[in-house]
C-alpha cells in the first residue's frame, strides 16, 4: 500500500460512535471461539459467518486467535494494531447479478501469539465461556508429527499445541465432561475431525498424560468432520488497495475479499446451531448426517469440471477459467458434460445437483476471479484419477457406452501430456506448436514419457497412436488399474486425439 495516502490506520478510534460502541460490545462479550489461524481464509469465512451472527443479536461470543506458526506473527501483530478490525469485500455474481458489498469485520477480543506468549495461550483454555476450537493450518498443519513437550515451551507442531492447550483445560476443570469443547478443523482433508482427534491422543501419550485425560477426550469432546467451501481471493492489487484507501479515507493493511458463495456442511446434530448460530443466521450452513455426498458432489461436479477443462483449455491457449466459461463453444461444452454426463452418473436425486451446478457455473464467472488454468493442471494426472475418471467409468457402466465429453477431456489430457524431458523440466505442447510446463508427479511424467516416447502425431499414423494410447492405459502406476481393459476405451481415446492433431 503506498505509503503517499498518508491515511490513519483502521482502528476503533476511526469509526463514528455508534459503530464504535457495537464494536466495542462485541470485544468484551466473553470468548466462546479459539481460532488457530489467522490468515485470509478463516477471516474470509468463519469470522464472517460469526460476525454476521453476531450482527444479527444471534452469536453473543468473540473469538480468541493465534496462528499456528511462528511465521504468523506479522499478520497478528497488524489485527492488534487495528483493534482486531479489517475491512472484508464481498463481490461477484449471485443469481446472475453481479454483487459487490464492503463492510468492517469485527468479532475479535484477543490476540494471542502462543510462540511468545505461551501462558496467555494456555489462560484461554481456563475460560469457563469458550466452547469451540477452529482452526485452519493447511493440511500439511495437520498432522502428526512426534513431539515432546517440555513445560513452560510452546509446541510447535497444531495438534500438539492443542493437547497441551486440552490437557490445561482438564486440569483446570477436574475432568468435567460438561468443559469438552467442539472442534472444527477446516483444512481440506477428508475426515479432517476424526484425523485431529487421532493426533492429540497420539501426542497425549507422547507427553505422558494420564488414561483419563484420554477418556475425557475421547467421550467429551467432539472432533467434527465437516466440508467448507469459499474463495477468498485476499488483499486486492497494490493498485485496488491505494485507490480503496482514498475512497475511505483509511488504511487498512487487513483488507480480505472473497466471492459470495459459501458453503459449510457439518457431520453433527442440528441442535448444535444453538451454540453456533450461524445457520439461523441464513447462512449456507449444513448440520448433517454424513458429509460424504456432499463431498462426492463438490469433488465431482466443482472440481471434475476444473480438472476437466484445464488440459483442452490450455491446448487451445487459454489461460483463466472464466475465459474458458465465455468461450460460446467451450462454455457449453463444460456445462453439457456437468448436466448430461456427470450429474446423471451421480444418481443423487436428494440433493439437487443441477442447482449446485448452477452455482458451481456462477462462480467460475465472477469477474474479480482470474483462476488460472495452469494452477489447477497441478498435479492434473492425479486429480483426473479421483475426479473425473470414477465418473467416466460410471457412465460407460450405466449407459453401456462412453461419454463423448468426458472422453474428450481424456483425450486433451493425453495429448498434453506426452512430457519430452528438457533441462527446464518436463515440458507438453499446445496445439499451436508451443511449450508448456507440467507439473505433476515426476515419477508419473516420466512413465508418460516413456509411452510417447518419438511419437510422430504429423505421421497421422492411427495404428501408432492406438500403440502408444494402450501403453499409457495399462500402465496400472498411474491409474491404479489396467484401463485398457475397459472395452471400446482405447478407440474412443484414439478417436478424439486424432481430432485434436487434426487441429494442430
Amino acid at each position: 500500500m503506498s505509503a503517499s495516502t498518508k491515511r490513519p490506520r483502521l482502528n476503533l478510534n476511526l469509526l463514528g460512535n455508534d459503530s464504535q460502541r457495537k464494536c466495542k460490545e462485541v470485544m468484551e462479550r466473553p470468548v466462546k471461539v479459539l481460532q488457530i489461524g489467522e490468515g485470509n481464509f478463516l477471516r474470509g469465512f468463519a469470522d464472517w459467518m460469526l460476525h454476521e451472527s453476531a450482527r444479527q443479536g444471534k452469536f453473543h461470543g468473540s473469538v480468541a486467535v493465534t496462528q499456528p506458526r511462528p511465521g504468523g506473527k506479522a499478520k497478528l501483530e497488524q489485527i492488534r494494531d487495528q483493534d482486531g478490525l479489517y475491512t472484508m469485500i464481498t463481490r461477484g455474481l449471485s443469481q446472475g447479478k453481479a454483487v459487490e458489498r464492503t463492510e468492517i469485520i469485527s468479532i475479535f477480543s484477543q490476540c494471542i501469539n502462543p510462540y511468545e506468549e505461551w501462558q496467555d495461550f494456555l489462560r484461554l483454555a481456563e475460560l469457563p465461556s469458550l466452547e469451540f476450537v477452529i482452526s485452519n493450518t493447511t493440511e500439511s498443519g495437520l498432522k502428526y508429527t512426534y513431539s515432546e513437550y517440555s513445560q513452560g515451551e510452546p509446541v510447535q507442531s497444531f495438534p500438539g499445541k492443542l493437547t497441551v492447550f486440552l490437557h490445561q483445560r482438564y486440569l483446570r476443570f477436574d475432568g468435567d465432561p460438561s468443559r469438552g469443547l467442539i472442534h472444527l478443523p477446516c483444512e481440506l482433508l477428508e475426515g479432517n475431525g476424526d484425523v485431529l482427534r487421532s493426533c492429540v491422543l497420539r501426542h497425549s501419550e507422547d507427553f505422558g498424560y494420564t488414561e483419563g485425560f484420554r477418556s475425557w477426550i475421547e467421550n467429551h469432546n467432539l472432533f467434527l468432520n465437516n466440508l467448507v467451501d469459499r474463495i477468498v481471493t485476499g488483499a486486492p492489487t497494490k493498485e485496488e488497495a491505494d485507490s480503496l484507501t482514498n475512497r475511505w479515507g483509511y488504511e487498512d493493511q487487513l483488507i480480505n475479499t472473497a466471492e459470495p458463495y459459501h458453503f459449510w456442511a457439518i457431520q453433527a446434530d442440528e441442535a448444535l446451531d444453538k451454540k453456533l448460530p450461524l445457520k439461523q443466521a441464513g447462512l449456507n450452513v449444513h448440520w448433517v448426517k454424513d458429509l460424504k455426498p456432499f463431498q462426492l458432489r463438490k469433488v465431482r461436479i466443482l472440481n471434475g469440471a476444473h480438472t476437466l477443462m484445464s488440459s483442452l483449455g490450455i491446448l487451445q491457449g487459454k489461460v483463466h477459467v472464466r475465459e474458458t466459461m465465455e468461450d460460446p463453444q467451450f462454455g457449453s461444452w463444460v456445462r453439457e458434460a456437468v448436466h448430461q454426463e456427470i450429474v446423471p452418473a451421480l444418481d443423487m436425486p436428494d440433493h439437487n445437483l443441477d442447482e449446485y451446478a448452477a452455482e458451481v457455473f456462477e462462480r467460475f464467472l465472477n469477474p474479480y476471479i482470474n483462476h488460472k488454468l495452469q494452477d489447477i493442471a497441478l498435479n492434473t494426472v492425479g486429480k483426473f484419477k479421483v475426479r473425473v475418471l470414477p465418473t467416466l467409468l460410471a457412465c460407460e457402466q450405466n449407459q453401456g457406452s462412453w461419454p463423448v465429453r468426458l472422453v474428450k477431456g481424456f483425450a486433451g489430457l493425453l495429448y498434453l501430456y506426452r512430457p519430452v524431458n528438457t533441462p527446464d523440466g518436463y515440458m507438453g505442447q499446445r496445439l499451436n506448436g508451443e511449450s508448456v510446463l507440467l507439473r505433476d508427479d515426476v515419477d508419473v511424467l516420466a512413465a508418460l514419457a516413456k509411452h510417447w516416447d518419438s511419437y510422430e502425431p504429423q505421421k497421422r499414423d492411427k495404428q501408432q497412436l492406438e500403440h502408444r494410447v494402450a501403453a499409457v492405459l495399462s500402465d496400472v502406476s498411474i491409474w491404479g488399474e489396467n484401463l485398457d481393459d475397459r472395452e471400446g476405451l482405447r478407440e474412443a481415446l484414439v478417436h478424439e486425439i486424432g481430432l485434436l492433431e487434426g487441429e494442430s
